[in-house]
């Protein structure tokens, strides 16, 4: 392992199970010290003790990330107690899940649940870390979107609007910090092999299968391969790109 974070801050949203896991632990098992945020208290530690079993040194903050006070303190304590972040990743994101309908089902609440906890958590918590990284002239933000903003799947017009407004947020404040060497992109997955898919009906698990030329769902590792990749220094030179990690379900 090469451990190439050694020295760096990484901050995960969202990092108790699935996706955010994976992201965690791929940044402890490369060196990184790190901050792992997520409301599920029970999960967020069996994700930090893991981690440390990596070697990292790890700050695991529970709390509900959709409060701006929530988001403010947390990242208070994590310059506080392990420096200012070097990394981020924008994990946290939610459907209606139970409340999904065709929009003109949808219900107001449904509606700023959803673009709340999809897409002003990316705004709220990017923001804590901008100075900083403006300041010393480093740092990578990476947001979790979803293909869904590109493919447009019904009864997920809330989300997909969500996940659209991460991309048009990564491309522009990509803009806006280039000049300070910070970069900002996007990764798109398509439907993984998480705890939320593993409860929904068989029938349309397998009809999501079957949208993807590549035959399987991706795996919650394949996402922070990406992450990763993109936290790295061997993408110095990508910055406000939307990179598809989906097996082909949507090409872009």
């Amino acid at each position: 392992m090469s451990r190439q974070f050694e020295g760096r801050v990484a901050a995960v949203t969202g990092g108790a199970n699935g996706i955010g896991k994976a992201i965690a632990l791929a940044f402890a098992a490369e060196g990184a010290a790190l901050a792992i945020m997520d409301r599920e208290e029970g999960p967020l530690q069996e994700t930090a003790e893991e981690a440390r079993r990596c070697g990292a040194n790890v700050l695991a903050l529970a709390g509900d990330m959709t409060d701006k006070r929530v988001v403010a303190d947390n990242f208070a304590r994590v310059k506080a107690e392990l420096g200012p972040v070097d990394m981020l990743t924008n994990n946290i994101g939610q459907t209606a899940r139970e409340n999904y309908s065709e929009f003109y089902l949808a219900k107001p609440e449904t509606l700023e649940f959803v673009i709340d906890v999809s897409l002003m958590t990316t705004l709220m918590c990017s923001r804590q870390v901008v100075s900083d990284m403006r300041e010393r002239r480093r740092g990578k933000i990476v947001s979790i979107s979803s293909d869904s903003a590109m493919n447009g799947d019904i009864g997920t017009v809330d989300y997909a609007a969500a996940k659209s407004g991460v991309l048009g947020f990564t491309r522009a404040l990509a803009r806006e910090l280039g000049p300070f060497k910070v970069n900002v992109n996007a990764v798109c997955p398509g439907p993984t092999n998480t705890r939320a898919m593993q409860r929904i009906p068989r029938d349309a698990y397998e009809r999501a299968k079957n949208m993807i030329p590549l035959g399987e769902l991706s795996e919650p590792e394949d996402i922070a391969n990406a992450v990763i990749f993109l936290s790295s220094e061997k993408a110095r030179f990508i910055t406000g790109q939307t990179l598809m990690v989906n097996g082909g379900r949507v090409f872009y």
